[in-house]
């Protein structure tokens, strides 16, 4: 009872801290800015469309809930996720992590957005002016975990956000809070996560690319250079809640089926369903549908509603803790994304 008390004033907090945020739901459809922060990185859990924000551990908990940092078996670790996106473009995610002891565990992590060389054009050019930019976009992240108990595990991030195209860019900041709770009610097994993301001011550009050549329509004076005033955007916050069950149905098979509601600023509310078959603890498969119902046909999302994955648990083999993990997003328009995630403990 101690324990569920515990979790429950948890909870309290992260839903009063949401109800700002996500009150004025779909008015703000399409106004959101950053929108790398939305992008999963990692394999394992992006097979089943994030949906176990209860039981994700390790590295990858940092997109999905920091407050699975500390649930890591291993004292140390490190990942490397790619990501082949859409458009030719790929995201890259770097992590590392360690355990302070009773404080809690600590971690890295950054990721990037690449979206390659762009052309310059301009009314007068339109084929090209011979100049070349590379927009950057790029997020670093420290995240803290700690297990208040054996069941109770609490995190929170802080991202440093950037982006920059040309002679502009913009900066700023957000913060990720998450709970877990294991053994909800008693029962084994079965575990609650809830998790609020990408909370922070919004985000404006500036820089000299903001600059533009202008002329006096009354003759008084020659050009000049008047400055654009850029518009802010609100980060695409949202706010999720979950639940996993996992059920062994001996020393070598088990599976574990998760499920979460996603409340969105921003766009339509998700529901998502994943599910994880684990073979000696060495072979997993799984996947993962994503359900929005008040989307229809018209609506602009590129991506199909599932994904798959496998991952391998090299741990009996090599000695250290090494994971290698795939995951397969389709794409309506565009080429599939494949994504690998190598992951190191020791």
């Amino acid at each position: 009872m101690f324990h569920l008390k515990r979790v429950i004033f948890i909870l309290l907090i992260l839903g009063f801290s949401g109800i700002e945020t996500f009150g004025s739901g779909q008015n703000r459809a399409g106004t959101a800015g950053a929108p790398e922060l939305r992008i999963p990185v990692g394999a394992r859990y992006l097979a089943m469309v994030g949906a176990p924000i209860a039981t994700v551990t390790g590295l990858e908990s940092i997109y999905w809930n920091p407050a699975g940092l500390d649930f890591s078996t291993s004292g140390t670790n490190a990942l490397f996720s790619y990501r082949s996106y859409i458009a030719d473009m790929n995201v890259n995610f770097a992590a590392v992590s360690g355990r302070l002891g009773d404080l809690g565990s600590i971690g890295l992590s950054f990721r990037s957005l690449n979206i390659g060389e762009i052309n310059v054009t301009t009314m007068d050019q339109p084929d090209g002016t011979g100049q070349i930019i590379n927009p950057s976009y790029f997020i670093l992240g420290l995240t803290y975990s700690k297990q208040l108990t054996d069941r109770v595990s609490i995190g929170a991030s802080f991202n440093l956000i950037n982006e920059s195209i040309d002679r502009a860019g913009a900066t700023g900041f957000s913060f990720d809070f998450g709970v877990q709770y294991k053994n909800l009610l008693e029962v084994d097994g079965l575990d609650l996560g809830v998790v609020v993301k990408n909370l922070g001011s919004s985000i404006k550009y500036d820089g000299n690319g903001l600059y533009t050549q202008a002329e006096s329509t009354t003759g008084d004076r020659g050009p000049t250079f008047l400055k654009v005033d850029a518009a802010s955007a609100e980060l695409p916050s949202e706010i999720s809640v979950g639940l996993s069950y996992q059920r062994k149905f001996d020393e070598e098979n088990s599976v574990t089926v998760s499920a979460a509601f996603q409340n969105n600023n921003y766009t339509y509310d998700d529901y998502k369903v994943g599910a994880e078959y684990s073979f000696k603890d060495i072979l997993f498969v799984r996947a993962g549908y994503l359900y929005s119902p008040q989307s229809t046909d018209n609506t602009p999302n590129i991506f199909q509603n599932y994904t798959v994955g496998v991952g391998l648990n090299l741990k009996q083999f090599s000695g250290i803790d090494l994971s290698v993990d795939y995951a397969y997003v389709p794409v309506k328009y565009f080429d599939g994304n494949h994504v690998f995630a190598l992951s190191l403990g020791f």
